[in-house]
């Protein structure tokens, strides 16, 4: 559609509320997380390794991003 937010860079292309899928860009999606207290697709595809994740909560996302962090000492 026409009005795809020029910074979406989700790449689950079969989500209905993907901004290809209708002209309300990322507000529906955004809308969708926020009330199910959920971090967006594309939030994830920023992390290595996110596409073996088990759910989609903050708490999967804080799991995903200290996983992906190089190993200090």
């Amino acid at each position: 559609m026409g009005n795809v937010s020029a910074f979406c860079s989700c790449k689950n292309m079969d989500c209905p509320l993907h901004p290809t899928k209708h002209d309300k860009g990322c507000a529906p999606c955004i809308s969708k997380n926020l009330r199910l207290k959920e971090i967006p697709n594309c939030f994830f595809d920023l992390l290595p390794g996110a596409e073996s994740r088990s759910g989609d909560s903050f708490e999967d996302f804080a799991k995903q991003v200290f996983s992906s962090r190089p190993e200090q000492g």
